[in-house]
């Protein structure tokens, strides 16, 4: 076997890879960014090879320039590490259907709010289609604070399931022993 095929099989062993084009789920009806606006913290998610870690946060706020900026914030292998991104609304007939880069050279990913209440939970979703013979799925649980009731967990995971979107890899993100602000 190749060199950089076996250097790949970690990356790709960590995503959710499935045939076909990526599912269109419904988003949160009149989905209001000022109110979502603010930290959450990653509860549950599908597996990303690029965000391992624990402590995982996000930070949504308005740049004075008016753009959306995203920080993220993670703890991995004892070291705090942050990434600074960009949201934007492509089209603002539907809001809930945001758009992320974290860098100049990438296009936005999709970044849908399914569902969200503002102040405790949202469940958001993302796909990458890859010419249209398989996609990537994406999905997060997050929350006002590091931990949710169970039933909350649940109700989530269910909308997911809802949407046709295969949960089978969900992992619970470990919220213990962070450093808080």
């Amino acid at each position: 076997m190749s060199p950089v095929l076996l250097l790949l099989i970690p990356l790709v062993s960590a995503q959710t890879y499935h045939w076909g084009p990526c599912p269109n789920p419904s988003v949160q009806p009149k989905f209001d960014f000022q109110q979502y606006l603010g930290k959450w913290y990653e509860i549950e998610k599908l597996p990303v090879s690029t965000a391992r870690g624990k402590c995982i946060e996000a930070n949504y706020g308005v740049r004075s320039d008016g753009t959306i900026k995203v920080f993220n914030v993670r703890t991995y292998k004892d070291k705090i590490r942050t990434a600074e991104g960009t949201a934007v609304v492509p089209d603002p007939k539907e809001p809930a259907k945001l758009g992320f880069s974290f860098s100049y050279f990438t296009p936005y990913s999709p970044y849908w709010v399914l569902s969200t209440d503002y102040s405790s939970h949202a469940v958001v979703y993302s796909c990458t289609d890859i010419l249209r013979l398989f996609h990537v799925d994406y999905a997060w649980i997050l929350g006002r604070s590091r931990f949710l009731p169970p039933s909350t967990e649940e109700k989530a995971r269910e909308l997911l399931r809802l949407e046709n979107i295969d949960i089978f890899k969900m992992a619970v993100t470990d919220q213990t022993g962070c450093q808080e602000d």
